[in-house]
């Protein structure tokens, strides 16, 4: 039986051999060579033999008359693990890719931003149901927040939010079960018997049209003379680039939209920089969140910077 084995007791095979490791014996004063019945020893006046078992598991093992072993399993052969040395310990994290995740901005009424560019096509929604026609036409250019216009003035209404690309002839009745329609980018790829349709119906119904474009109804390339005049007879108001104003609280708005939080020095950075254009300002927005967020880094004065520096191209509308 060998010494790491657990569970078997018998008597020694050989002269010395207690159960205990070498160094238990550390410290005493040496005795002579134990002979070959060593384990067996006087205990008292009749001299009972004890015969000393191996125990249960490792060293140590006394049962009721003494502590339990510190170590009850073997001790492994494997050689202990070392700290790495320090010029491995200090590894460069990898850049975090940023996921092309679609963002929700907040398009309620409490987060749309009235200036004196847009003040005009909000009192306008403001005026329904009693405005002087049946349908009305906001338009500027994109980005400008004809979209959120158009939420504010759905969730008022009730009304529902189409495409003019999709829209189709039989869709009328189901829209006009609302109050209200809305259609988004009725200047580009519209059918024009389809929204000639909803015009009709929706002046027999008494319902109203919200229509969104980036021209003003009068240069949409409409060809369907009917469907034209109409357009050309509705009221139209438009919105314009926004001021210096604006364009900071645009910018804190779409900061906050990424839930990003932003100073007021790196605000005025960009303003300073960026063309005044709702368009400019979601794109460098979105491209400083996606650059913080792939360097791990806060926004701040020189990231903007950089961001502004690394995206002056044509491809971004950018001041020079």
């Amino acid at each position: 039986m060998g010494a790491g084995d657990c569970g078997g007791g018998g008597v020694p095979d050989r002269a010395g051999d207690r159960g205990q490791l070498p160094d238990a014996e550390a410290g005493r004063r040496p005795r002579r060579a134990a002979s070959g019945v060593g384990d067996l020893r006087p205990a008292g006046r009749r001299r009972p033999v004890r015969v000393r078992r191996r125990s249960a598991c490792g060293a140590g093992g006394r049962g009721h008359r003494g502590a339990r072993p510190l170590r009850p399993a073997a001790l492994s052969g494997q050689p202990p693990l070392r700290r790495a040395p320090a010029r491995y310990a200090l590894v460069k994290k990898p850049a975090q890719l940023p996921l092309d995740l679609a963002l929700r901005p907040a398009l309620g009424g409490e987060d749309f931003l009235v200036a004196d560019c847009n003040a005009q096509a909000m009192a306008w929604l403001d005026r329904w149901p009693d405005w002087p026609a049946p349908a009305l036409a906001i338009h500027g250019p994109a980005g400008c927040g004809k979209t959120h216009l158009a939420h504010v003035f759905a969730a008022r209404s009730g009304a529902p939010l189409v495409a003019a690309a999709s829209l189709r002839g039989d869709d009328p009745p189901r829209l006009l079960e609302h109050p209200a329609v809305v259609v988004e980018d009725a200047d580009r790829g519209v059918d024009e018997e389809a929204l000639l349709h909803l015009f009709n119906a929706a002046r027999e119904a008494g319902r109203c049209l919200l229509l969104t474009g980036r021209a003003a109804p009068a240069r949409w390339p409409i060809a369907l003379p009917d469907l034209r005049s109409r357009l050309i007879a509705c009221p139209a108001v438009g919105i314009r680039p926004p001021d210096d104003a604006l364009m900071a609280a645009l910018l804190v708005k779409l900061f906050a939209d990424r839930q990003l939080r932003v100073g007021g020095d790196v605000i005025s950075f960009l303003v300073a920089r960026i063309e005044r254009s709702f368009a400019a300002a979601r794109a460098v927005a979105a491209a400083i969140d996606a650059a913080a967020l792939a360097r791990r880094r806060e926004v701040t004065l020189p990231l903007a910077r950089e961001v502004v520096e690394e995206l002056a191209s044509p491809s971004l509308p950018l001041s020079p």
